[in-house]
């Protein structure tokens, strides 16, 4: 029988119990090798970030983590059951379970925003007509879309598609939410607005949340802890939380990321290309 959760409010993050696990993942493309021996763990209830230089592997991580692709070794444990081993209805069980933010929304442009969420509901439940339309209701209020449900998504800027892609995230009370990139593509004020629902609904909710970004300004808001993968080992290079990354790493790297600097080996190309001027 599967465990009950931790009660809201009853467990700390730093000290829950792991709810994924990733375990000496190898993972790539043909023979291009993306990420060498990763290993992870999750708390549940955490505010967990993936930091890194384009082309690291965030989003060949998260994708591994949600099962949307399996890794050439290593596995990926969420809540006690291996997903890289599951069947096809083990593994539609668990992803019943989590809900995903892609960095576009993925959202049907030809149904209504109350459409879009109640989608889900009608796939995964057998709830009555006007059930779903109050639960739909309630999930827009939970990200200040309320009397948004009849607007197509055409009709919404850009902040509002991202919160009602998290409404859709959270329709099925998931436990674990993965987001990649939430704040692409926003402005600045926008962007904030959204860091402060993001971590709102944690703190609320209690939902476990994995989170791939390279915007500073969120990572700082968000992260209860971070981890940065590096492009050039295919590794886990530093794991902590955000100003503690910031302020005393000593990896050039971390710290050149953490403090938006130059990269140690863009610096030595400079100096060698004045030498050579």
């Amino acid at each position: 029988m599967e465990a009950s959760p931790a009660p809201l409010g009853s467990v700390h993050p730093a000290t829950a119990p792991p709810i994924i696990r990733v375990e000496h993942l190898v993972a790539g493309y043909g023979d291009n090798t993306i990420l060498d021996d990763v290993s992870l763990e999750v708390r549940r209830g955490e505010r967990f970030v993936i930091v890194g230089g384009s082309g690291c592997g965030k989003t060949t991580l998260l994708r591994h983590m949600i099962g949307l692709q399996q890794p050439n070794a290593g596995r990926v444990v969420i809540d006690g059951e291996d997903i890289t081993r599951a069947d096809e209805d083990q593994l539609r069980r668990v992803q019943r379970r989590i809900g995903v933010l892609f960095q576009s929304g993925a959202l049907f442009g030809s149904l209504t925003l109350g459409e879009n969420i109640a989608l889900l509901l009608e796939e995964y439940t057998d709830l009555p007509s006007e059930t779903v339309e109050l639960l739909v209701r309630i999930k827009l209020n939970m990200v200040k879309l309320g009397g948004f449900e009849d607007f197509m998504i055409s009709e919404l800027s850009g902040g509002m598609k991202k919160r009602a892609a998290l409404a859709r995230a959270v329709a099925l009370d998931a436990s674990i939410l993965f987001f990649d990139e939430p704040s692409a593509g926003l402005d600045p004020v926008t962007s904030a607005e959204l860091d402060e629902l993001i971590v709102q609904m944690n703190r609320s909710l209690g939902t476990t949340m994995v989170v791939v970004s390279h915007d500073l300004s969120s990572i700082f808001t968000i992260a209860d802890r971070v981890i940065m993968l590096d492009g050039e080992s295919k590794r886990i290079i530093a794991e902590g939380k955000a100003q503690e990354l910031r302020d005393r790493s000593a990896d050039p790297r971390v710290h050149a990321f953490f403090n938006r600097e130059p990269s140690p080996g863009f610096r030595r190309r400079m100096d060698n290309g004045h030498r050579s001027a």
